[in-house]
């Protein structure tokens, strides 16, 4: 058990750069996937494609929420029984986990297929753009309950502190997008529909190969009844329910930013969609870490030793400010050769100059955000990351885009939405450092944690 607890010695801030390596190197063949793709589809020389990669993006992020948390959900409850020295409870977590998100993630991408055409309108796309949008996500929409096997599977792995297996597994989806793409995309004339249906290759290549890794070196998975999948219903939905919920709020206020970003035309669209693809290349670091400080969290949660609990949180942040000043500094020094690979101009040249400038020391604040939110979902308080992130995608969005996009055109949009990160990157600080200091799970009712939370804002110092 100690080996599959191994994060409960050692020192912390190893623990978190290993971890945060490792899943950076998998998360960045699939997002450098992405960003091949729209280099691909931008050498098409057709905007409207480019345009409806953005639109189809937006709704493509909100489907995958869905298996975000149920993968939160799944690795911190196999983190925490392993911390506890329970091997049997964390298989059965496991299974359960991949059960009911597999049923409720076909559910939900049938829920949103059906309303494709609605959605892709409400973020503002128009004619060819819109048709070549719908046709791209339905045709991708069927495969969202294989990408979340493959997603809750790389959790799982996590928690076992199997990085570099996890890492794989994403790796390998990612060299079967990579050798498709331009077979499907340039080599069949497929377009917008060869890039899609490399994507779904992808996905049952990564599912695959995190069942296999599981099967082969955690003794694979126990055997579900329908009392055992019931029974886990309850604590696997307390922790996926807020934090779906948290997810859904990412794409939600991207989707208002799309918006907004659509009424200065197409060509500000396709300037925003590269930034899309740009960004977690970029900061793939920073992604991975909300993946790579929960089981650590967890762990240590679990054998009650909080003291290594706060030393994780710390080296965390520690970690996401030398990456983001790092990242910074290059992108900036990069600015001209991406003008060259994208061909830019006008605004489209002036958003990604922007991104690649001082917004994306920004970022740090996003970052901040995101180890806030694994150090609440792993210690059983997923409320307040819902109420976090739900804050920093509407409150936190709507109010600076609207102000910075009336001020400064296009480039306001992104100015808006970067300041409102820095103020709930703030928040949700203040909030993860309160339920650290609690300093150990909260059973109550949700008003009742609320009240707790909000007296120890105002007494402790």
């Amino acid at each position: 058990m100690a080996e599959d607890a191994k994060f409960l010695t050692g020192s912390t801030l190893r623990h978190v750069t290993v971890m945060a390596l490792s899943s950076t190197v998998g998360l960045m063949a699939v997002f450098l996937v992405d960003f091949i793709d729209m280099v691909f589809i931008g050498m098409l020389g057709k905007a409207e494609l480019a345009a409806a990669i953005g639109y189809a993006g937006a709704i493509l992020f909100f489907t995958g929420s869905f298996g975000i948390g149920m993968a939160i959900a799944c690795g911190a409850l196999v983190a925490r029984a392993l911390g506890a020295g329970d091997a049997n409870l964390a298989r059965q977590r496991a299974t359960n986990a991949l059960i009911i998100g597999a049923i409720g993630g076909a559910a939900f991408a049938a829920t949103v297929w059906v309303y494709t055409p609605q959605l892709v309108t409400l973020l503002g796309a128009v004619g060819e753009t819109q048709a070549l949008a719908v046709s791209f996500m339905r045709l991708i929409l069927p495969s969202l309950p294989v990408l979340l096997i493959g997603m809750v599977g790389g959790a799982i792995l996590r928690a076992h502190g199997d990085a570099s297996r996890a890492m794989w597994v994403l790796i390998y989806g990612g060299i079967v997008n990579a050798v498709l793409d331009p077979i499907l995309i340039f080599g069949l004339d497929l377009e917008l529909t060869g890039a899609a249906l490399a994507s779904i290759a992808a996905r049952f290549t990564i599912a695959g190969s995190a069942l296999w890794a599981i099967h082969a070196h955690y003794g694979g998975f126990g055997k579900p009844t329908a009392g055992t999948v019931w029974h886990d219903m309850k604590p696997i939905m307390a922790i996926a329910g807020p934090a779906v919920l948290t997810q859904l709020a990412t794409p939600v206020g991207q989707a208002y930013v799309t918006r907004a970003m659509s009424s200065y035309g197409e060509e500000a669209v396709a300037g925003m969609a590269i930034i899309g693809r740009l960004t977690p290349v970029a900061f793939g670091v920073i992604f991975a870490l909300s993946g790579a400080v929960g089981p650590i969290i967890g762990q240590n949660a679990g054998a009650g030793k909080q003291d290594r609990v706060r030393e994780a949180y710390r080296d965390g942040l520690l970690f996401t400010g030398a990456v983001v000043v790092l990242v910074s500094l290059l992108l900036f020094l990069l600015r001209g050769p991406l003008a060259w690979l994208f061909q830019l101009d006008g605004v489209a040249l002036e958003l990604v100059f922007l991104f690649a400038g001082p917004l994306s020391l920004l970022w740090f604040f996003n970052g901040m955000i995101f180890v806030s939110n694994a150090a609440c979902n792993n210690l059983g308080h997923p409320l307040y990351s819902t109420w976090v992130n739900w804050g920093r995608h509407t409150l936190g969005t709507v109010p600076f885009v609207m102000l910075f996009s009336w001020w400064l055109g296009a480039a306001g949009v992104l100015i808006g939405q970067a300041l409102g990160g820095v103020v709930f990157g703030l928040i949700a600080g203040a909030v993860a450092t309160r339920v650290i200091a609690m300093g150990k799970e909260d059973t109550r009712g949700p008003f009742e944690r609320h009240l707790t939370l909000f007296r120890h804002f105002h007494t402790r110092r």
